[in-house]
């Protein structure tokens, strides 16, 4: 399992903070090695000059006293070995030595051979030692303060760097699930990201190209599966036409030429999800569109469905797709042979469909229900939703089956 993963904007902050932690230690490094570098040659330059001068002085009076303070201490021993050199100097090659004595940080030990004798300085710099603990302390301190402030400058610096990636990522979230052709490029800078752009807007022109195609294929699959319907249609109306044709027949006949009917709507909506087209609406007498909606199922079951509607006003709506869908939801909403009543209603922009079967009618089939679309509305329940139409099922027993359709505001005229 892994796990969660830093932000681009942590990541770049976390690479300024272990560069500004980087470079603050390389700091301090080099600080403290120049102060060690310059601490040895200031000693270096004192003890030898030192060495150099009592040695001309000797040269010229052997009883010249040597310094002895408390910064500076010099000792001689004779080449016939005389002289009063401390013990734990006596042995001390020629050189700069530094004591290893805890107690006694900070003081030097020069030894240099001159032809008076074996020179002995003591220089004692603890005061400069104890500057040194200080500038470590301080060093210490840079080193932090230079991590966090690494860890903020690369947090704002960060926030500005990313501000053109997140605007893309607004801009193409922002695309809608339609292709279409984008100009992303344009407003983008000529590097990485440009060219981040420049490839989502060939991959959106792609889209478009692949969808014409396929808007072409089902137009042209729409027109080649009408022709046949429309000569089955053609014969079923020519036969029921026949002065000839048994009642049976004619019945049949009916079936026929309902389910032609039917077939030819839902090819439509099929056709009308499958192509993404965007329709025009126009206003609509609503009582007109529900009558219209209604008319098949008047002179199909005339006698035993009684059909109410209560409307007025006008809709703003694409009449034929909205007939579509109602007369989509009529089938689904109706058993195969009802018996009852039928209201439609529409207030402002809700429609409502509503069956009551008579009491002594039988219960109404399941009519082919899923548990997600307790009608089975897969084909008009999307094309309503295409169209920005809400489908809500309401039914309340056996007997009673209802439809509310809720349209957006502008669909009000």
């Amino acid at each position: 399992m892994t796990g969660r993963r830093l932000s681009l904007r942590r990541r770049v902050g976390l690479a300024y903070t272990l560069l500004g932690f980087a470079l603050s230690v390389l700091f301090a490094a080099a600080t403290i090695y120049l102060t060690e570098a310059y601490e040895e040659i200031v000693v270096t330059e004192i003890l030898e000059g030192q060495a150099q001068d009592y040695a001309e002085r000797l040269a010229h009076d052997p009883g010249t006293p040597l310094p002895s303070t408390h910064r500076l201490s010099g000792y001689l021993r004779r080449p016939d070995g005389s002289g009063d050199v401390p013990a734990d100097m006596f042995d001390l090659p020629p050189g700069i030595h530094e004591s290893d004595d805890e107690n006694e940080d900070g003081r030097h030990i020069g030894v240099f051979d001159t032809p008076q004798g074996r020179l002995f300085f003591v220089i004692d710099l603890g005061q400069i030692e104890a500057l040194e603990r200080y500038l470590a302390g301080f060093l210490v301190a840079v080193v932090l303060l230079g991590t966090a402030a690494g860890g903020w400058i690369g947090w704002l610096l960060a926030g500005s760097t990313i501000e053109p990636v997140r605007k893309l990522a607004q801009a193409v979230d922002a695309l809608s699930t339609r292709p279409h052709v984008t100009a992303l490029a344009q407003h983008a800078t000529d590097d990485e990201l440009g060219r981040l752009a420049a490839a989502i807007d060939a991959y959106q022109a792609r889209l478009v190209d692949a969808d014409a195609s396929e808007r072409a294929f089902f137009a042209d699959a729409s027109h080649e599966l009408r022709t046949p319907m429309a000569v089955v249609h053609g014969v079923a109306e020519v036969l029921l036409d026949e002065p000839s044709a048994d009642p049976v027949t004619r019945r049949r006949l009916a079936r026929l030429d309902r389910g032609v009917g039917e077939l030819t709507d839902l090819i439509d909506v099929l056709f009308g999800l499958a192509r993404r087209t965007a329709y025009t609406p126009i206003s609509v007498d609503a009582a007109t569109l529900l009558r219209d909606a209604v008319a098949p199922l008047r002179a199909a079951h005339a006698g035993a469905l009684t059909i109410d509607i209560d409307a007025t006003g006008s809709l703003h709506v694409p009449q034929s797709q909205a007939l579509l869908v109602l007369r989509g939801l009529l089938r689904r909403l109706l058993p195969p042979a009802p018996n009852g009543v039928l209201r439609l209603a529409a207030i402002d922009t809700r429609l409502t469909l509503d069956y009551r079967a008579d009491a002594a009618a039988a219960a109404p089939p399941p009519h082919d229900t899923r548990s997600d679309r307790g009608l089975g509305l897969t084909l008009v329940g999307r094309f309503a939703e295409h169209l920005g139409w809400h489908v809500a099922e309401t039914a309340s027993d056996p007997l009673h089956r209802g439809v509310t359709l809720q349209l957006p505001a502008s669909a009000r005229s």
